[in-house]
């Protein structure tokens, strides 16, 4: 965990009649260090190609056509539809294959369905 403090300081210097302003910030970076070892992660299960199931409906949805569109989900995407995972994309968004379509989602929406064999 690092965590940075900053603060502002402005001087002005008159110099043969022409004024010369400087500011600079300092910065301070605290760093905690853990001594015990952490445990390690599990990895996520949601890769290209998983199915999953939807958890929760959102409010609003957004097709993951090359020229998106917004809009409310107006029972379009219900709990328990069940899709495929198309791509990844940043900050846990995913491109879900649905029945309706391929929109995409926040991480929270979905969870990765079970399949037993």
């Amino acid at each position: 965990m690092a965590s940075s403090f900053a603060s502002s300081a402005r001087f002005s210097k008159t110099q043969s009649g022409v004024c010369y302003s400087v500011s600079f910030t300092p910065r301070v970076t605290v760093r905690c260090c853990e001594t015990a070892k952490e445990p390690p992660r599990p990895k996520s299960k949601l890769q290209v190609g998983s199915p999953i199931i939807i958890v929760e409906a959102p409010k609003v949805i957004k097709t993951a056509a090359s020229m998106p569109c917004l809009r409310a989900n107006s029972g379009l995407v219900k709990p328990g539809d069940v899709g495929r995972i198309v791509s990844r994309k940043p900050k846990d968004f995913w491109a879900v294959r649905l029945s309706i379509g391929t929109y995409l989602l926040d991480g929270k929406y979905f969870k990765a369905l079970e399949l037993e064999e």
